[in-house]
């Protein structure tokens, strides 16, 4: 095995083929990932060792290929200007995203009927700011529970 540095074997990237390499001999090189993907052996190098930004597409053939959905919530939260404020996925197990998703779905009513206050006249008031806020927060909440057990689907499934 070749000398990895520090670097490339903390990049998400290069821990995700190795992961993946257990499952797939082809994955254990550079070489056999970047020639199933069709990309050039020493564009994925340059990736690994953070020297270059993936594109899209080849993120999306990342997270196939080693059966890794998450890699693409890191790249949107990591390397693309227009998702830095995408939440976190975190991966789990479905127990604990099951109790999450139930946490979260117990207040959407309570954040529908305060939405529907909040709209009811048409008008946004100072005080019902704050409550827009919160009816925000939650959905935003739901938004991530949502993610996460979709994320945890496409992995285990």
């Amino acid at each position: 095995m070749s000398n990895i540095t520090d670097k490339t074997a903390a990049n998400v990237f290069y821990q995700a083929r190795i992961k993946a390499s257990k499952h797939n001999e082809a994955l254990s090189s550079r070489e056999g990932a970047a020639d199933i993907m069709a990309i050039d052996r020493g564009r994925l190098y340059r990736i690994e060792s953070d020297v270059a930004a993936p594109y899209p597409e080849e993120v999306r053939m990342m997270a196939d290929l080693y059966h890794e959905p998450e890699l693409c919530n890191y790249y949107c939260r990591k390397c693309c200007p227009l998702g830095k404020n995408i939440p976190e996925i975190r991966t789990g197990n479905l127990d604990k995203i099951t109790l999450d998703v139930v946490r979260v779905l117990k207040d959407v009513y309570k954040t529908r009927d305060t939405l529907l206050d909040i709209t009811e006249d048409g008008i946004i008031d100072e005080n019902e700011k704050e409550d827009l806020k919160t009816v925000l927060e939650n959905l935003e909440r739901i938004a991530q529970v949502t993610q996460e057990l979709r994320t945890w689907v496409e992995k285990n499934l």
